[in-house]
């Protein structure tokens, strides 16, 4: 399973939605990076694979970062997604 987080500005917490495949996940980010790139704002609507009932929109302009994340077995189990992660 492979989770897409959004970064919005003034918003401390992501908004998560998830993919069952890679390819799903790479196809749900290059849109989201294509409408980060218009400078018109649009309504982005995005639903979850994981949960279908899960449904966001967003609008474009506020979004500031989105990051892929694969949440498999213990590898992905008590890490939070992003690049920066403390150890012991």
């Amino acid at each position: 399973m492979f989770t897409i987080d959004l970064t919005l500005k003034n918003t401390p917490l992501p908004l998560s939605v998830q993919r069952k495949s890679e390819e799903d996940a790479q196809a749900t980010y290059d849109q989201i990076i294509e409408a980060m790139r218009t400078e018109k704002p649009a309504l982005l609507e995005l639903s979850c694979d994981r949960d279908p009932e899960k449904k966001i929109g967003v609008l474009t302009s506020q979004i500031v970062a989105v990051v892929i994340s694969q949440k498999s077995g213990a590898a992905g189990a008590g890490r939070s997604p992003g690049f920066f992660a403390l150890t012991e």
